[in-house]
């Protein structure tokens, strides 16, 4: 420093602090040659800005926007300090710092890792969360004892983590207590924010500061629940199975139409597509009807029997067995039964074998 500087820095007339632009400065000292200032200097305190003067380790003086000319009557609390009844002489000390109380917007927070709730539907579940908030410096001799201290230049990236240290855990207790379904948080996201809000509100202050905006932006199940929810959510989607089916079916048929190969190169993977579409339907009514009994075994199948030219009937086989024993019913009877295409004959029926298993076929001719 040279000998112009100095004499300077001993006398200063004008006590300010631009702010550069695209800064993140929360406190500035302001620099001076052995803490010397002026009798009768003039402080510029900008809008957004406090002034705070501190003396001997204590903060004294704090200038809210204006200008100001540094004499006894416009530092009292320093004129206490100093002991000064009757003025004082020229220079004074006293290390003034300059603390920005504008809004700090889009300042972002979040979960580092998954946090553990308990939702009324799927029961303890993992979680991130993570938003947006806003803050300014409320009471900056607060905020000069409790974070700045001697610190020349605050910046916010030094609060950062400790601010985001004083979020998380309030936003988890928001969540445990508002006791909303983890399905119906996003209609929720403003309730929260303000339960969080109230919450971080007097930690904030605290520190000198003021939560101004508190924005929760998204809360996240981990990717493994959100494809279960995903595939739970498609086969509520796929509502009637034979309905889906067809619609299967039609975009199957409208796919081959636009093949070089036409049906025939698509017809294994639509006749496939069918069958794999009509099992789930199956699937799905037997679970419907899956608290009925099966039928009875034997009494289903009837049929009608050729009797001297006349139809009789129809019997069931334990009826049809008696009548083969008695003879009213032989291999070459005519019998039928509904699905049939016309009468043939009894040894012909599959269902009727056993039937005969215990009589003789007819003598040859002789």
């Amino acid at each position: 420093m040279g000998l112009l500087d100095k004499i300077r820095g001993e006398f200063i007339d004008i006590v300010e602090w631009t702010e550069p632009s695209n800064n993140d400065i929360l406190c500035y000292r302001f620099p001076r040659y052995q803490n010397e200032i002026k009798n009768g200097a003039r402080l510029t305190v900008r809008e957004g800005q406090n002034a705070v003067f501190v003396s001997e380790g204590k903060i004294a003086d704090v200038f809210s926007p204006g200008m100001y000319k540094l004499e006894t009557n416009n530092l009292p609390i320093l004129s206490t300090i100093k002991g000064w009844k009757y003025g004082f002489n020229s220079p004074f000390k006293a290390e003034v710092y300059f603390v920005s109380t504008k809004q700090w917007t889009d300042k972002k927070w979040g979960t580092q890792n998954p946090v553990m709730v308990r939702d009324p539907e799927f029961g303890p579940i993992r979680v991130r969360a993570f938003g947006t908030y806003a803050f300014r410096v409320s009471d900056p001799g607060q905020f000069l004892k409790e974070l700045v201290a001697t610190d020349p230049s605050f910046e916010t990236y030094e609060i950062a983590n400790q601010l985001r240290n004083v979020i998380v855990p309030r936003i988890v207790d928001a969540l445990g207590t508002a006791k909303i379904p983890i399905l119906d948080l996003a209609g929720n996201y403003e309730k929260l924010s303000t339960l969080a809000s109230v919450k971080i509100g007097p930690e904030m202050a605290a520190m000198g500061l003021t939560i101004t905006q508190f924005f929760v932006e998204n809360i996240s199940l981990p990717p493994e629940v959100e494809k279960m929810l995903d595939k739970r959510s498609s086969m509520a989607v796929l509502g009637n199975m034979d309905q889906f089916t067809r619609f299967q079916t039609a975009n199957a048929i409208g796919d081959a139409a636009n093949n070089p190969g036409g049906v025939a190169g698509v017809g294994a993977g639509l006749g496939a597509g069918m069958a794999m579409a009509g099992a789930m339907a199956d699937s799905l009514r037997g679970s419907a009807s899956a608290g009925s009994p099966p039928p009875l075994p034997g009494g289903s199948v009837q049929y009608f029997v050729a009797v001297s030219g006349a139809q009789a009937g129809p019997f069931d086989l334990s009826v049809l067995a008696a009548k083969v024993r008695s003879g009213e019913l032989s291999r070459s009877t005519l019998v039928w039964r509904a699905g049939m295409a016309s009468w043939i004959a009894a040894e012909t029926v599959a269902d009727l074998h056993s039937l005969f298993a215990a009589v003789p076929p007819p003598l040859p001719p002789s």
